[in-house]
Order: structure tokens, then sequence, then C-alpha cells
């Protein structure tokens, strides 16, 4: 059984958040943090949190405080908290005011708690996973972040209506950057276990629409309804159940990597990992044409914006 810790509770993500952890079946403790000032709010949440429990028959201890070394002894401590983007913003606007808020968290639970696993929901995800794996002193392996395991998410769903297949026949991956580098692996597609290159059908796939479809589907959720909630919820309960059930999974999730992907390394960024409670292992893989070059042009855009961001970070602290 497993403690987890949810940073930043109070937003529409953490909320969420600890309503599908909940209902994973390796949690028996759950400590919902927020800033100081808000412990009426985070009351009010573990009230109706437990309240919802008690309607679906779940047991689960939970708490709420607003001191982080509260979550001592925690197994995973899942960070939202953060700045939240605004219609028309890039996740990168957020870099250094977030990196902030990151570093002096992850500081505290690098000592607070050193044998957690540590993951990232703030953005940006990728060079906030490099920040939080930086000042925590945790090893690579023990820190990651959400990454693109939602976005290959969304590209597997719209595959899957196009084909008119359930969702589960779908097979697909997108790696680099979570936000506009991010690359398709249409090389790693099948459908039915079918390379999807074998499927006459796939030469009328309007795989740029999809993409673009992607890539704005966090923008346009924040522009019609304020904040993207379920589906990073959803994400976060899947691989924290991976992680916490053992099961050797591999997702495509923030993660640092060294020269896993044709030689490239030295960044956290969204890449296949397999997943386990000893932590997120990066798999080596074989890239096709574009792809590598994709992916090298995502690289160095977040290698650029995480090495800006720790220099700034080093100037204000």
């Amino acid at each position: 059984m497993a403690k987890v810790t949810i940073i930043g509770a109070t937003g529409n993500v953490g909320m969420f958040a600890a309503h599908t952890v909940s209902e994973i079946p390796y949690v028996n403790e759950m400590l919902l943090v927020g800033k100081p000032g808000r412990e009426d709010f985070l009351g009010g949440c573990c009230h109706d949190l437990s309240d919802s429990f008690a309607a679906r028959g779940t047991h689960v201890r939970l708490s709420y405080s607003t001191c982080i070394t509260d979550a001592e002894n925690s197994d995973i401590i899942i960070c939202t908290a953060g700045v939240p983007r605004k219609p028309g913003q890039d996740r990168n606007d957020l870099a250094l005011e977030n990196a902030k808020i990151v570093a002096e968290t992850a500081e505290t639970i690098g000592k607070c708690s050193p044998d957690a696993i540590l993951f990232m929901v703030t953005n940006p995800v990728d060079v906030m996973t490099a920040v939080a794996m930086r000042y925590s002193g945790l090893p690579p392996q023990r820190v990651f972040g959400l990454g693109t395991h939602l976005d290959s998410m969304r590209l597997k769903s719209l595959i899957a209506r196009y084909f008119r297949v359930h969702v589960s026949e779908v097979h697909t991956r997108i790696i680099g950057e979570h936000g506009e580098s991010m690359v398709p692996l249409w090389s790693a597609t099948t459908i039915g276990g079918i390379q999807i290159h074998n499927l006459p059908t796939f030469s009328g796939l309007p795989a740029r629409e999809m993409m673009d479809t992607v890539r704005t589907s966090g923008q346009a959720i924040i522009r019609d309804k304020g904040s993207t909630i379920y589906g990073p919820g959803e994400a976060i309960a899947t691989l924290v159940r991976t992680i916490l059930g053992d099961e050797n999974r591999i997702l495509t999730v923030s993660s640092h990597i060294t020269s896993e992907v044709h030689g490239i390394g030295d960044v956290c960024i969204g890449v296949p990992a397999r997943l386990n409670r000893n932590g997120i292992f990066p798999i080596p893989i074989r890239l096709q044409g574009d792809e590598v070059t994709g992916f090298q042009e995502s690289v160095r855009k977040i290698r650029t914006i995480t090495t800006e961001v720790m220099e700034r970070l080093e100037k204000t602290r």
C-alpha cells in the first residue's frame, strides 16, 4: 500500500487528480498540500472527497496540510503547483515564474521524503522536470513529468475515430516537447497490431490536421472552459497506477535521457520509458527519417530553454 501526496491540491488539476488517484487500489493514504491561507478550502476538499469515498466504498486515509514537510514517507509526490496557463499563453511563458516555485518545493521534498518518486505536472513540464531533478537531489529515475503521455492519448483518440475502431486497438506515441515541437512517431503506430502504413486507408489520413489538433488541444480547452482538468487528471492516475502496480508498462513521459535516442541526451523530455515501483527508465529506440530531425529540433529547443531558466533561477536564489 502507498502514500500519495499532491502538492498544489487546491488547483483544478490537483483537485481532480486527488479524485482519480483515490480510486487506485494500491493507495491507502493521501495528503493534499496547498498554500498557507488555504486551510478552509483544503478542509472543504477533504470533506467533499470523503463523501465521494463513502458513496463508492473507498477506504483512503485523507488529510491536508500547508507544509510540504508533511509529505515525508510518501511513495509518490505529484506536483501540480504553479501559475496556470492563461488563454493565448505559451507553456514556456510560465517557465521562470514556475521554476522558482518548483525549485523551492523540490528542495524541500529532497530533504523530507528522499525515497519518493517525484511526478511533475507543472508547466512547462519538461523544463520543470529538469528543475525538480536538480533541486531535489533525487536520482534521475525517481523524477519524471507528465510529458507527452496525454498528447499521445489525444492522438490515439483521433486515429481511432478516423478508422472507426475501439481506442484500445490503436497504439501510437508522441515524443519530444510537451508543446509546439512535439513529434508523432507514425513509424511506431499500429491499429489492431498492423503497422499503420500497411493499411490502404492510411494514405487519406489527415495526419497534419490531427497533429495541429493535438498541439492546440490545451489552448482550445483553456479558451472554452478556463482550464484543462479531466484529461490531465485521468492521465496522472494512469501513471500513478502503473508505478504503484509495478506494471513495467512502456509509456511516454518526460524523463532524463543521456543517449537512449540516437545518441541524443542530457535533457529532460518526452520519450518512451518503462515504469515500475523503482522508477522511470527510458528505453533505447531508433527513429525513422523526419522523426530524427524533429526530435533533434525539439531537444535543442527544450535544452536551450532549460539552460536559460536554470541560469536565471540561480541569480534569483
